[in-house]
């Protein structure tokens, strides 16, 4: 058998198990109650089998922009009803829902990109429906948040989701003047329009600390750079494009010992500049930017000092 055949005949009997499991969950009517659905966030073939079933057999779906949620819904020719839910619609949309679930309906509720809820319209619906006594079942799938962290380099253990900062620049400094003193990797997500400024107010209230830039997490353009505050694209432009999250850093290690981060310095220094390599022990290290830079400018001079000595 020749071996360029293989790829293609794994391929079919992955469609084929696929076609079993799918057709299995439609077997399967979903019992009355509020579904909590992921969707893609950009790819869209990020969706699970079981998301798809209950798209495709729920009584109703609900979603934020009927128009963008169709484009999920037509790529995989389901037919289902969509109703708009969203911020400026919920209180009087929300019991036209509650009504359905007291009918015995499926409900599905889906955001524009992701895990419902998460920085998302939906926890007022979530809550009416379980004090009314319906089942909430959710769909788990994909998440901007968790996407951009589990690629981030940043530790994992304890995060801090925040969502989108305050758009002013007063209430924003506040906010992250907050979020500076939780001992956690922090994730927010920002606009194109506003991430410049939210950028400059990182550096005011955290600097030195590490941030992973994720832009168009999945899709064509995506990317994942990461520095230490403060930030600045690498190409020098100053517009933005797409949707971003932003990963920093837990806040530095004051203790610390001195020799530790000087011996790291020594050693950074023989085959770095100043400045990346006062970035290079700050990131690793995760002590301040400002101890670190004092010690590489007194550790500079003094091999200046002994070169011209």
């Amino acid at each position: 058998m020749s071996r360029t055949h293989e790829p293609q005949e794994g391929a079919s009997g992955l469609l084929a198990s696929a076609r079993q499991l799918l057709s299995r969950e439609l077997a399967t009517p979903p019992a009355p109650g509020l579904y909590i659905v992921a969707t893609p966030i950009g790819n869209l073939t990020d969706i699970s089998l079981r998301a798809l079933a209950v798209l495709a057999r729920a009584d109703h779906i609900c979603c934020e922009d009927t128009r963008h949620s169709q484009k999920l819904l037509s790529a995989y020719d389901i037919r289902s009803r969509l109703s708009a839910y969203h911020d400026h619609n919920a209180a009087k949309e929300r019991p036209k829902i509650l009504a359905w679930l007291g009918e015995g309906k499926a409900v599905a509720l889906i955001s524009d990109a992701g895990t419902p809820l998460i920085a998302d319209p939906g926890y007022k619906l979530v809550r009416a429906a379980l004090e009314a006594g319906h089942r909430v079942y959710p769909i788990p799938g994909p998440s901007a948040a968790i996407a951009a962290l589990s690629v981030s380099g940043l530790p994992t253990d304890t995060f801090h989701f925040a969502g989108f900062l305050p758009p002013k620049q007063a209430a924003r400094r506040r906010r992250l003047k907050e979020l500076a003193e939780i001992p956690a990797t922090l994730v927010l997500y920002e606009t194109a329009q506003r991430l410049t400024e939210a950028l400059a107010d990182l550096a005011a209230t955290m600097d030195g600390r590490e941030i992973v830039v994720a832009r168009e997490l999945t899709k064509h353009f995506e990317e994942v750079a990461s520095g230490v505050l403060p930030f600045a694209k690498e190409d020098g432009a100053t517009e933005w494009k797409g949707e971003f999250v932003l990963l920093i850093g837990p806040p530095a290690d004051e203790e610390q010992p001195q020799d530790v981060v000087r011996d790291a310095l020594m050693e950074a220094l023989q085959r770095l500049s100043l400045r990346d390599a006062v970035d290079e022990v700050t990131r690793t290290l995760r002590v301040p930017r400002r101890l670190v830079y004092g010690l590489a400018l007194e550790l500079q001079k003094g091999l200046s000092d002994a070169r011209n000595g």
